[in-house]
């Protein structure tokens, strides 16, 4: 049904603070770090233009900065640049949320996009643990711990 919602919520405790957490999903060089080479462009403030962009340039998705508190809240509406059948679905919305915890900080990710079934959210549902997880490593422990967004071959196939 086309008037249908669809949804991926992602909840994760990384150790740091807020400041730092809001750092580094906000500057690009960082970003490059664990985001497999890709990085965001924007001003970072409410109505600012966004792109995620990557390595060598080419625009992977673009919107705008719908809400930003930093270091609570920041909304982003975008839409898919590069797959037509992902780009046909239209704009999405990203909510990141950072809410100290003790020595950590409660980072909650919620992309929702007006469609059910998404194709979109189904790739995001698959891409956004491991950019998470690579920016938690990073943070806590100076490294990130995947080097390929989406590996070649899978682990069952014949090596070469």
């Amino acid at each position: 049904m086309a008037n249908g919602k669809s949804s991926f919520v992602y909840v994760i405790y990384i150790r740091t603070t807020p400041e730092k957490l809001w750092e580094a999903l906000t500057t690009s060089e960082f970003m490059k770090q664990y985001w497999f080479g890709m990085h965001c462009e924007s001003q970072w403030t409410a109505g600012s233009l966004w792109k995620l962009v990557s390595g060598d340039g080419q625009i992977f998705d673009a919107g705008e900065i719908v809400e930003a508190d930093p270091p609570r809240r920041l909304v982003i509406r975008w839409q898919h640049q590069n797959k037509p059948e992902l780009k046909a679905e239209g704009p999405s919305q990203c909510t990141m949320e950072l809410e100290p915890s003790g020595t950590a900080v409660k980072l909650s990710i919620t992309h929702t996009i007006e469609r059910e079934p998404s194709k979109l959210i189904a790739a995001v549902s698959a891409g956004w643990p491991k950019v998470i997880s690579n920016l938690k490593s990073l943070l806590e422990t100076g490294s990130a711990v995947l080097q390929d967004a989406y590996p070649i071959e899978s682990a069952q196939s014949k090596k070469e």
